[in-house]
């Protein structure tokens, strides 16, 4: 699991990038000590040993979500 903050959050520019194989995905909302969270679970590709399972959970605070929006809207251009 992890907590993705703002100040960690930066680009990073690769020679070589791949497109991973399609995964079911979940999300949920949560508060916890007065703020409030999304968070999004990955599960696996079919062929895992335990389908079903969370692969990996990515949380954001409301001040990453909003620099997370920024971003998107500035790299699909919309």
């Amino acid at each position: 699991m992890a907590l993705i903050k703002s100040n960690n959050l930066r680009r990073s520019n690769k020679e070589r990038n791949l497109v991973h194989k399609e995964v079911d995905a979940s999300y949920t909302t949560f508060n916890s000590t007065g703020e409030k969270y999304f968070q999004i679970d990955t599960y696996g590709s079919n062929d895992r040993k335990f389908q079903g399972k969370i692969s990996q959970s990515i949380q954001f605070n409301k001040e990453t979500a909003v620099d997370l929006i920024t971003i998107l809207r500035k790299e699909f251009n919309i």
